[in-house]
């Protein structure tokens, strides 16, 4: 094969490679970063860092929205971790206040997604940043970038109580429910946040199934035990029933002796 035939197919490679590399780690638009979304109201929050999990529908997944007042920091980096490796986080609808309540857009501030993190440089030290993301149907997870107190709204009409169905980490946090909404609250986290929600509807379905599937297990449990015990009284009818050992003949049987 022509040598400059065989280097112009590595190079095409490479340039194949880098441009599937940019594809996949490449910077978040101007546009998903400026997208509208209202942080007002977790910006009224007591805590350092406000979350509010808003559900996906039947076959979508779930959102989230975030709010973190930072003190001292330059930049914020931001990621999900796997079984494998830290991998960056998307986020879209960036804001962030400076110290003088100036409100900046996304495409305003210094993103750049890398293989395993999203860094945020700010404007100043000690401002607030919000982002959304997204969060699964009845999971959310996310590492505490930021250490301090959070508070998290499960979206309306879901829980996290109940055993089998909810699940909270870490512990040491208080629950309450307003209007139907659940908050839970921690006066300070340094490790990932994971929960696991359901809708409260979801228990009585629950309930219901496990009632039609017993009691459907039971008839046929109930069918199978009088089968049995009709085909053993047929066999005892027909004399096939022989109990060898009532038999006090130590001999051969009839005709072979």
């Amino acid at each position: 094969m022509n040598r400059r035939l065989v280097l112009g197919v590595i190079a095409v490679c490479l340039l194949v490679g880098l441009a599937g590399c940019s594809m996949f780690f490449g910077d978040i638009s101007d546009e998903e970063l400026d997208q509208d979304q209202e942080y007002d109201d977790l910006r009224d929050s007591d805590a350092d860092v406000a979350i509010d999990i808003e559900s996906g529908g039947l076959f979508s997944s779930g959102e989230f929205r975030a709010v973190y007042d930072l003190e001292e920091r330059e930049e914020i980096a931001l990621y999900r971790s796997n079984i494998h490796a830290d991998e960056p986080l998307d986020i879209r609808a960036v804001r962030y206040w400076d110290s003088d309540g100036t409100e900046i857009t996304g495409s305003e501030l210094e993103v750049d997604q890398g293989q395993e993190h999203t860094v945020v440089t700010l404007p100043d030290e000690n401002g607030t940043l919000a982002f959304t993301g997204d969060a699964g149907r009845h999971t959310f997870d996310l590492p505490a970038y930021v250490e301090g107190s959070y508070e998290v709204t499960l979206p309306p009409g879901y829980r996290s109580s109940a055993f089998l169905f909810g699940e909270v980490t870490p512990g040491g946090y208080e629950r309450d429910v307003v209007d139907d909404q659940e908050h839970l609250t921690w006066e300070e986290v340094d490790s990932t946040l994971a929960l696991q929600y359901y809708q409260t509807r979801d228990i009585p379905i629950f309930l219901g199934l496990v009632t039609v599937v017993s009691v459907i297990g039971g008839i046929g449990i109930a069918y199978y035990y009088r089968k049995v015990k009709r085909l053993k009284e047929q066999r005892e009818e027909l004399g096939l029933d022989i109990d060898i050992d009532d038999d006090d003949n130590d001999g051969p049987p009839p005709g072979m002796r």
